[in-house]
């Protein structure tokens, strides 16, 4: 299965082959509408696409959608950007280590129109992530309009932005050749000009470096986790890590087998969650449910964060590991991680409070008392900055992290709607949906079948959003731009018609409804309106469960203890707070709707 999904040729044949059993053959998954054909370049309008990672990607494709020229513009030699593994660090390149695996499930994580392999991990690593975005890339006649080792260095307005909002694009050819590289003194910058660009880029390229005291004379390693790819070189050396986020969560349980003691430190604790949710199923299949988002916006908020912080403490006491944090649960975005709390029980993992300042040979906490612990590595676990070196400071200036866009995509003093930041948010779900409806959004902006309000009103927009997130969450970088998934899914859909109409769909198709409403906001009920809605997004729905079940399908079980009648009733029960606290939540909305 391996060569046909990397070899060119075989990658559709073994697409359609896995579902073909599924939804009864390649056409009715895809639908005919789906198919992007190849048309001619004369009278289309040409996008700039930055990045040829997720969002990139799938940007590329909503271009083509509308009749748009994308050209996607990657800086290294393969789709896939963060999620592509490269064994050595590259300044101004996402980067990742090789254990890494995605932190929300591949049926929450998909793209619209184009749900995962059954055979596909419901938590992929990011080798078989990537060959999703190959298999996307290649189905929907993407590769082709992907420039590799092409760095964007400058976007300008054009000389005529006024009239038209069209843009200057300047980029470099990396060479990869030797011989090139010795003959040329560098790269060649040129220059096109487009009708829109889209900055794909992300937010994990450019690592926070805070200043501590005295760490410029620790004279062990030092780096930063963009840095860090295996454990080896780490084997029994005394580490620790500053920062307790999911990169620094993830490097610590990577580490402890092989290191002789991991400290990790952080400033003010954290409440951490699994992947592994109810029954072993995953846990943002549960928790981005319009049923639970209900709750989370109607209901008190003392029993909001007492619910979460409830389900957080049953997979073990973060007061007694030493990791509760005086803040709720919702004013943090949570770490996610299942194997933390065996690393602390097994003593590998020892949490520690803030730093205070460094020594040559090891690190003082701020709540030891002059203790020195000594060390032999550093690992800075601070998280990234969101810059755009290619962009001037007139077009977009980011603020001690904080990025002014209308909803996250649209620069609000822009007079036309020609730029867009695609992915540029963190969500407590699938952010490739996100950039997905991003892309849909834009596209339609850029043919001007629909418009953006006005500068005033986007700034002001804006403005309100940014104190809502004040209020809410603690100051981070990390929180500052924050969204919840179901909310965010619907407020860009609507803008295009895409956002399920569940009032309709409850007299016409009372199955779906229960689906939508009740069951997992799966990323397949924006394709079931507005424009390009797909033929296949309610079959997709229908059949969730096969796809996650799949990848578990490896062993057969005797008929008889496939599923006893204790097993059912275990199913039906779920644990009696939640669904109380969801009715409650239920009953409190209705209340503030009729009255």
């Amino acid at each position: 299965m391996d060569d046909n999904i990397h070899g060119r040729s075989g990658v559709l044949t073994f697409y359609a082959s896995s579902y073909a059993h599924l939804l009864g053959g390649t056409r009715s998954l895809f639908g005919a509408d789906q198919v992007v054909m190849g048309l001619g370049d004369r009278g289309r309008k040409r996008i700039a696409i930055v990045g040829g990672g997720s969002a990139g990607v799938t940007s590329a494709k909503c271009c083509l959608e509308e009749d748009l020229e994308p050209v996607v513009f990657e800086q290294t030699d393969a789709l896939g950007g963060l999620w592509r593994y490269r064994d050595v660090p590259e300044y101004g390149v996402p980067s990742l280590m090789k254990a890494t695996i995605i932190n929300t499930c591949k049926e929450m994580s998909c793209f619209s129109d184009f749900p995962p392999p059954r055979e596909f991990a419901n938590y992929m690593h990011h080798s078989m992530l990537v060959r999703y975005f190959e298999l996307y890339a290649q189905h929907f006649g993407v590769t082709k309009h992907i420039r590799y080792n092409t760095e964007v260095t400058h976007v300008v307005r054009s000389a005529d932005y006024d009239d038209t909002g069209r843009w200057d694009v300047t980029y470099s050819v990396r060479r990869t050749n030797v011989a090139s590289l010795a003959q040329d003194k560098g790269p060649t910058p040129r220059t096109e000009t487009f009708d829109g660009v889209m900055v794909c880029s992300g937010h994990h390229v450019f690592p926070h470096v805070p200043t501590f005291k005295g760490l410029d004379k620790f004279k062990g390693q030092v780096f930063h986790t963009h840095d860090y790819k295996i454990p080896d070189s780490f084997r029994d050396k005394k580490i620790l890590i500053i920062g307790v986020g999911n990169s620094g969560a993830d490097v610590a349980v990577d580490l402890c087998p092989c290191a002789e003691k991991v400290y990790l430190s952080t400033r003010r604790g954290c409440w951490v969650i699994r992947r592994v949710g109810f029954w072993g199923v995953p846990a943002d299949s549960f928790l981005n449910r319009r049923t639970v988002n209900l709750f989370n916006k109607y209901a008190p908020e003392w029993l909001v964060n007492f619910v979460y912080e409830t389900y957080s403490n049953e997979a073990f006491s973060h007061k007694l590991y030493r990791l509760k944090p005086k803040h709720r649960w919702r004013n943090q975005h949570p770490t996610i991680n299942d194997a933390l709390p065996n690393g602390i029980l097994s003593g590998r993992i020892v949490v520690k409070g803030d730093v205070d300042e460094f020594t040559e040979t090891g690190v003082i906490f701020k709540d030891e008392e002059g203790y020195e612990q000594k060390l032999d590595v550093v690992i800075l676990a601070t998280g990234y900055l969101a810059r755009f070196p290619f962009l001037d400071q007139e077009v977009h200036k980011t603020e001690k992290n904080k990025v002014c866009l209308y909803k996250y995509v649209f620069p609000p003093h822009l007079p036309h709607p020609t730029l867009a930041f695609i992915g540029l948010l963190q969500l407590l779900g699938g952010v490739f949906p996100a950039q997905e409806a991003q892309g849909r959004w834009f596209a339609q902006l850029i043919n001007k079948k629909l418009s953006l309000p006005s500068t005033k009103e986007m700034q002001a927009h804006y403005e309100r959003w940014r104190a809502k997130l004040e209020r809410r969450y603690v100051d981070s970088l990390r929180h500052t731009f924050q969204a919840d998934w179901v909310d965010y899914m619907d407020d860009i859909s609507s803008q295009f018609g895409a956002k399920p109409d569940l009032w309709r769909m409850f007299w016409r198709d009372n199955a779906l409804f229960w689906k939508c409403f009740w069951e997992p906001c799966l990323p397949y009920q924006y394709r079931l309106q507005g424009p390009h809605a797909w033929s296949g997004a309610r079959q997709a729905m229908m059949t969730m469960k096969d796809r996650l079940k799949g990848p578990l399908d490896t062993r057969k079980m005797p008929p008889a203890d496939a599923r006893s009648a204790q097993d059912r009733k275990v199913r039906r029960v779920m644990p009696t707070f939640i669904w109380i606290a969801i009715a409650v939540a239920i009953f409190i909305y209705l209340l503030t709707f009729l009255f």
